[in-house]
């Protein structure tokens, strides 16, 4: 019998993590390349809409993903405007990827996986190696910004907040914590420091009353996270590697959820992995494997959400968005449906 070929994995996040953890329930040699180290925070919206319980089990993970706070209701705002409150067809999952990536890396660790932190890897093609290492620098014009608070008064476990040239999402996770993270249209006209940067973009928003509550909250020392140049949709990734998670795509936080997505990129990698490390199928073999999968089941979710996340950017069309959302007109089940 030949020895099982071993996977590289470059990229300690929510993708690399659980692939990895998978491959390894599989008897799969697994080493994960992580450039920092554990526990620490992300840009991230902190919470996972969409996944199913087949993909939590496939993945091995889901008595990990019973240890987070669980949302089903989720509110709209438009600037101080509540436009209404749905409920989602399956409760969210909510954590920090502070605690989450950390939970994940003790799994990985304990199945017999290997993790090497602060190893930054070179961006390269090799044989038998998984690139999930988020987002290749691109000229953008979209910057992400987050931070956790703590005492902030939320009308549901979940709230989106539109505001003129951006959006700001809240979830509530674990001890009493906020994640508050935004996605904002880059303006070189405003300066500051972390909390300084973060309130200056909510007001520059026009979401000047969740600015104001912020600003009288506690703030969690180390949480804000910045994250610059990079754009929404498909990632250019060379044809000869295999990117999974933001390497291969991002999708628009408001419209869809990367979270849910990192996991299912994850568990469409399992199979044709194995069977690469088993010798039943070529690295080639694999690589289109895996990039067809993600293509047929990813493709029509970020055109939708692009589409989605340029309407409701668009000033001409918030006021009737408003109209249709406080009147329960908006078909948000049917959005729901096609963006996860």
């Amino acid at each position: 019998m030949q020895a099982l070929k071993q996977i590289e994995i470059v990229g300690g996040g929510l993708s690399g993590l659980s692939l990895a953890i998978a491959l390894r329930n599989r008897n799969v040699p697994v080493i994960v390349h992580e450039a920092l180290s554990y526990p620490r925070h992300r840009v991230c919206g902190e919470f996972i809409s969409g996944v199913s319980q087949q993909t939590l089990d496939a993945l091995g993970i889901a008595d990990i993903m019973e240890q987070c706070a669980r949302h089903d209701l989720v509110s709209w705002w438009n600037g101080a405007t509540m436009m209404g409150q749905y409920r989602l067809p399956s409760a969210a999952y909510a954590i920090s990827r502070y605690r989450l990536d950390a939970l994940l890396c003790d799994r990985l660790r304990a199945v017999g996986g290997v993790v090497q932190e602060t190893n930054r890897q070179q961006f390269t093609d090799k044989e038998g190696l998984v690139w999930a290492a988020g987002r290749r620098p691109a000229k953008g014009q979209w910057l992400g910004l987050k931070m956790h608070v703590r005492g902030l008064t939320m009308s549901s476990g979940l709230e989106m907040h539109l505001g003129q040239h951006g959006y700001a999402g809240l979830a509530r996770v674990e001890d009493g914590w906020v994640n508050l993270c935004g996605l904002f249209r880059i303006q070189s006209d405003i300066q500051g420091k972390q909390e300084e940067l973060l309130l200056g973009y909510l007001h520059q928003c026009g979401l000047h009353v969740l600015a104001d509550k912020i600003e009288h909250c506690e703030w969690r020392v180390g949480s804000f996270h910045a994250t610059a140049g990079f754009q929404l949709g498909r990632q250019q990734m060379p044809t000869s590697m295999l990117g999974i998670g933001d390497s291969e795509s991002i999708i628009p936080p408001f419209t869809g959820n990367g979270m849910s997505m990192a996991l299912q990129a994850a568990e469409m990698g399992i199979s044709p992995l194995e069977q690469y490390a088993n010798h039943q199928q070529s690295w080639q073999q694999t690589l289109q494997s895996v990039h067809e999968l993600q293509l047929r089941r990813f493709l029509r979710r970020l055109t939708f959400s692009q589409w989605m996340h340029r309407l409701i950017l668009a000033p001409s069309l918030r006021r009737p968005l408003e109209i249709l959302s406080t009147n329960q007109l908006l078909p948000f089940r049917f959005l729901y449906s096609v963006t996860r």
